[in-house]
């Protein structure tokens, strides 16, 4: 299969990696000016736990393609749209004249209905996936991160289509695990309250690194979540469909935040993906708690944790 990777940020190049170990053939998109400042090559330190669980080192320079031109009349089979979820509607724009015959998997966080954040996409040759891998480019220029053995996919209430049957084949190829979510729209969503219940507590201790391991920052973290919980019932969520995903919050925070501290200090995967989220100026776990909160005042929902976490993630005011 040929993939383009939307971008050259931390998803998109560790799933390329991954896909073209499997034998596909991967290029990135990336904006007019930047190929020659990213360079041919990228230096990667990720720790692969596909096949172990404390996961495997692999610290090399992948040769990479970079492009920084997309005509509708390209051969890519399949593009994968990785992006932070406030510059999800700038990028589906930007390749709705482009599609061509592609299928786009659109790959990420989405707040806002699924089929309204993807503009004028076309629904029929649009996947859905969740990944779970995380990380973070260093100063050097090295990306750290890790990638977890599963992938999530779902739909919006219909089959799959050919096209999102061979997305899902193209994973299983890079030794992914497969994970369907019957109602894909609720588990997003669930997904981004517990991103920002994280976040929140994150941003107030500078980064969400310092969260792994710190026992009482994480119960504040897990009890911003539960306080969340209620804004996906005013949003329409039936939470019995999401039991899993919304366990963590709904279990004692006595007795989870203790098990989430030993984790994210001992457990290499967790830990790694914790600890590269050591930026303090990254934008999108602003966003994700900025859109939070103004939904959750748009409904009349208290959300009293992540209210007062505001300081953290407020826009500067303009003089």
């Amino acid at each position: 299969m040929k993939i383009l990777m939307f971008g050259r940020g931390v998803i998109a190049t560790i799933y390329g990696w991954a896909l073209e170990r499997a034998g596909h053939e991967i290029e990135f998109y990336v904006r007019p000016g930047r190929a020659a400042a990213y360079g041919k090559a990228i230096d990667l330190d990720l720790l692969d736990a596909r096949r172990r669980v404390w996961g495997r080192r692999v610290v090399e320079k992948w040769p990479v393609r970079c492009r920084e031109a997309l005509e509708p009349d390209h051969d890519f089979d399949l593009i994968v749209l990785s992006v932070p979820h406030h510059r999800l509607a700038e990028a589906a724009a930007f390749l709705a004249p482009r599609v061509g015959k592609a299928t786009v998997l659109v790959f990420g966080n989405i707040w806002s209905e699924p089929l309204a954040a993807i503009g004028a996409l076309p629904p029929d040759q649009v996947a859905w996936g969740f990944p779970q891998a995380g990380g973070g480019f260093g100063e050097d220029g090295v990306l750290r991160g890790v990638l977890l053995p599963s992938v999530v996919f779902g739909t919006l209430g219909r089959p799959p289509t050919e096209g999102e049957r061979a997305v899902r084949q193209a994973f299983r190829e890079a030794g992914l695990r497969i994970k369907e979510q019957p109602d894909f729209r609720g588990w997003l969503w669930v997904h981004f309250v517990s991103d920002a219940g994280l976040f929140s507590q994150g941003l107030r201790l500078g980064s969400l690194s310092r969260l792994a391991g710190a026992r009482g920052d994480l119960r504040e973290a897990l009890l911003a979540g539960r306080e969340l919980l209620p804004l996906l019932e005013a949003r329409g969520i039936d939470l019995r469909r999401h039991r899993g995903g919304v366990l963590l919050f709904r279990a004692p925070a006595w007795l989870m935040a203790p098990a989430l501290a030993w984790l994210t200090a001992h457990v290499a995967p967790l830990r790694v993906s914790i600890e590269a989220h050591n930026d303090p100026d990254a934008q999108e776990p602003r966003e994700i708690c900025r859109d939070t909160l103004a939904e959750a005042r748009r409904l009349g929902v208290g959300v009293p944790r992540l209210e007062a976490a505001e300081p953290s993630f407020a826009r500067a005011r303009k003089d």
